[in-house]
């Protein structure tokens, strides 16, 4: 994480501190297991029913007979999501960070820490710019937007400087659809006609294997 990396300084932290509750957050995580082996068993069960020939089984209780395993794994899941959820409901939504930390309580210094939440507020605010740039270029920015501004960040690309511009020729995409999002990007950055900082060279962007 960004703050390991900018400082390894603690400080003492308080134990009345209020933080959410990580044994509720793991109940959650475990419910949501639950919840998808169950529809999965209740799929199974409806296709079962489905394929249910009435000349072999002509009873509902054949049915039933013929998948009981099935049934019994149904309700076993069905309990123990029940007692998963009861469970959970007893437990307070936030707690002190005493109360869910055993060992001494310390956190990353408070000065370094500040930088460090500085510099995710830009990044994020950036990452938030470029979604608003793709939008009109990507039908599934509202679902997808920001996994694929954070690919885009993440690709490789190659640098030349020529004497009055920077050239960032960045790699293709996955997928055509995305390269041309990413090429769309690219000539909207250029309109910009921002320049490297520190130097007179204008950045100028551009996917590989395209005209710059």
């Amino acid at each position: 994480m960004l703050d390991a990396l900018v400082d390894y300084r603690v400080e003492p932290d308080d134990p009345a501190r209020i933080v959410p509750n990580p044994e509720r957050r793991r109940l959650d995580k475990e419910i949501a297991a639950v919840r998808q082996e169950l529809a999965k068993l209740q799929r199974d069960y409806g296709a079962a029913a489905l394929e249910h020939q009435e000349s072999k089984r002509p009873t509902l209780r054949g049915f039933k007979l013929a998948n009981d395993l099935l049934g019994k794994k149904i309700r076993t899941a069905r309990i123990r999501l029940d007692a998963l959820v009861a469970r959970k409901a007893t437990l307070a939504a936030r707690i002190a960070v005493g109360e869910a930390v055993k060992e001494p309580i310390v956190k990353l210094a408070t000065e370094r820490k500040h930088l460090t939440d500085m510099i995710k507020m830009v990044a994020y605010q950036v990452e938030s710019d470029l979604l608003s740039m793709i939008s009109p270029h990507f039908a599934r920015s509202e679902d997808e937007g920001r996994t694929l501004v954070q690919n885009l960040l993440a690709s490789s690309a190659d640098l030349e400087v020529t004497p009055e511009e920077l050239r960032v020729k960045v790699s293709p995409l996955s997928s055509p659809h995305r390269t041309r999002v990413l090429a769309d990007l690219c000539e909207e950055l250029n309109l910009s006609r921002t320049t490297f900082p520190g130097s007179r060279l204008q950045l100028r962007f551009s996917v590989s294997g395209s005209t710059p």
